[in-house]
């Protein structure tokens, strides 16, 4: 019975290690990456459309991305979406594909950007934790109800804290590669 508790614990704290990794892939990092657009959504018809699902993405260059709509008459709904965001993107358009240039951090909005990726990261922590909590109180239930005898238990909190461990030092890697790609001049 434990051990099925601590398998499904360390799929959900791999899966809140994936979720910072995804988040980190939409911070703006001074190069050009089709996952910075991941978080943009375009009005379609009075629907709230993922762009990914309208247009094809591409980065052709380090500083450059082409967003190339399925549909033409999407261009205009695309642009003003992609200018609403918190980017600072400035699109232009040619009719048929939409470019991207990617500007250059200032030393302020590197900074900025640090500090929203600790935020992130420490989210992703919080979140292994309290996977790590649920964990813990659903082992007490199972002692109490007497499923798992005591020795049991302490071996289960022990692999659970290791599992932690693991996912948060997972975590601050990630940290540690994104913050220096931000400050990479």
């Amino acid at each position: 019975m434990e051990k099925e508790l601590l398998a499904d614990a360390k799929h959900r704290m791999s899966r809140a290690v994936e979720a910072v990794k995804n988040e980190f892939n939409t911070v703006r990092s001074g190069r050009a990456s089709v996952g910075l657009l991941d978080r943009i959504y375009v009005d379609y018809y009075g629907t709230s459309t993922p762009l990914k699902q309208m247009a094809n993405i591409a980065a052709p260059e380090p500083r450059l991305l082409t967003v190339q709509p399925f549909d033409k008459t999407a261009m205009k709904s695309i642009e003003k979406a992609i200018m609403e965001s918190d980017l600072g993107l400035n699109p232009s358009s040619d009719g048929q594909v939409i470019r991207l240039p990617i500007p250059t951090l200032t030393e302020e909005r590197r900074r900025d950007l640090v500090k929203l990726v600790h935020r992130l990261a420490e989210d992703g922590r919080v979140a292994v934790r309290n996977v790590r909590r649920d964990c813990m109180k659903d082992l007490k239930e199972l002692v109490h109800e007497g499923e798992v005898g005591e020795d049991a238990e302490v071996r289960a909190e022990k692999e659970l804290q290791k599992y932690t461990d693991d996912h948060v030092h997972q975590i601050d890697e990630l940290l540690k590669l994104k913050e220096a790609e931000i400050l990479e001049v």
